[in-house]
């Protein structure tokens, strides 16, 4: 990003917290009907599934790293290496009846059998099938959330604001080992993240000398990022800096606050959350008390359904009984071969989504014979 915008947003920012500017949201993009049925037209019309040659080219995404085995998001997995024209944007087949092959995979998964991971490959967030076309298309007409890759990553190389901002995050995830999940705007600023980190990296180590800097990234995540960004999102600021992210904000008060030692008139009631220092503020996060945030204080219930390997159904339900927030785990017929009920507890470092979401993936998806997951999270219950 050009230096006169990142000039524009430290000044906007400082004159915010400083009250100097009541400016609000811009709102100016009105609902227009018209466009609004173009739009919706548009959206049913039939479109081609995207081309990874094409997408190859246009990013100048040719050098490669294998990424190994993980869990893909269905909705990311966009495209197809070399049969795209096969396919519509839905996975769907376009020119022909589905085949006695895609069939027999759709009633493979619909029992539960286990299938082997498909391959992927990958260019910035999106997803490319070269082989498991069949696979990905049943898994998306049954409606899963995710399936099971081996992942080659093609790292874009076309000197563009977006690629420049994706290769310094993946540079960041690669080295702290953290998820994805913090996206910022302007180039140079993971830098800021990756320093915080090391710091505190330095002050666990003389607690626990064996800790890893990976293991020192998790924490530095959970107890200082991201209980930080619950209070931005509640002081409702984000609004008020259109393009910008929750994790830019965070960049700029942080350093500003903790490295640079700034003094801001925060009118958002930051100032009595922010210690001097990031450890002040890690040590006070984790000590608030139930009286001081009663809502972080209350369980999480979901509901897993899992498929297992058939012979190691009895021992994946020794392990899970074994979790303590799992409490009910019941053997049922059907197209799928357990439902688990699991209690967790709600804090202020952690979404109730990243909460379920780790929880499911390192305590329950690790065990061996588990083949698939899904996850429901009740929205009204009552309970006799």
């Amino acid at each position: 990003m050009d230096t006169t915008s990142s000039k524009s947003m430290m000044t906007r920012l400082r004159d915010f917290f400083s009250g100097e500017n009541s400016s609000q949201p811009d709102l100016s993009g009105e609902f227009d009907p018209a466009t609004s049925d173009r739009e919706n037209k548009r959206s049913h019309e039939l479109k081609d599934m995207s081309s990874f040659e094409d997408m190859q080219k246009k990013e100048g995404a040719f050098d490669s790293m294998d990424r190994g085995v993980q869990t893909v998001p269905l909705d990311q997995i966009i495209g197809s290496v070399g049969r795209y024209q096969d396919f519509d944007e839905h996975f769907q087949f376009k020119h022909h009846a589905p085949s006695e092959r895609f069939n027999s995979i759709l009633s493979a998964m619909r029992t539960g059998k286990a299938l082997p991971p498909v391959k992927l490959y990958q260019i910035k967030d999106e997803y490319y099938v070269l082989d498991g076309n069949h696979r990905v298309a049943a898994a998306k007409k049954l409606h899963h959330d995710e399936i099971l890759a081996t992942i080659i990553e093609f790292i874009p190389s076309s000197e563009t604001l977006d690629n420049l901002l994706y290769r310094e995050k993946m540079a960041f995830c690669d080295r702290t080992g953290l998820p994805r999940t913090i996206s910022l705007t302007e180039v140079g600023q993971y830098s800021q993240l990756t320093s915080q980190i090391q710091e505190h990296y330095v002050y666990l180590k003389k607690e626990s000398p064996e800790i890893t800097f990976a293991a020192a990234a998790r924490d530095w995540y959970r107890t200082i990022y991201q209980p930080f960004c619950s209070i931005i999102k509640r002081g409702n600021i984000v609004g008020n800096f259109s393009g910008r992210t929750v994790a830019d904000l965070y960049v700029y008060i942080s350093v500003g606050h903790w490295k640079r030692q700034r003094t801001a008139k925060y009118g958002i009631g930051l100032g009595k959350l922010i210690p001097r220092t990031m450890e002040e503020f890690r040590e006070h996060m984790t000590s608030l008390n139930e009286v001081e945030y009663p809502e972080m204080k209350r369980g999480i219930t979901a509901f897993v359904l899992m498929n297992v390997k058939g012979k190691q159904e009895h021992k994946v339900i020794e392990k899970l009984f074994e979790l303590e927030e799992v409490l009910e785990i019941h053997s049922v017929h059907g197209d799928i071969d357990l439902l688990v009920k699991v209690g967790l507890t709600r804090d202020l470092l952690s979404s109730d989504a990243e909460i379920i979401s780790n929880f499911v993936h390192e305590k329950m998806r690790q065990l061996n014979g588990v083949v698939t997951t899904k996850t429901l999270i009740p929205g009204f219950s009552r309970i006799k």
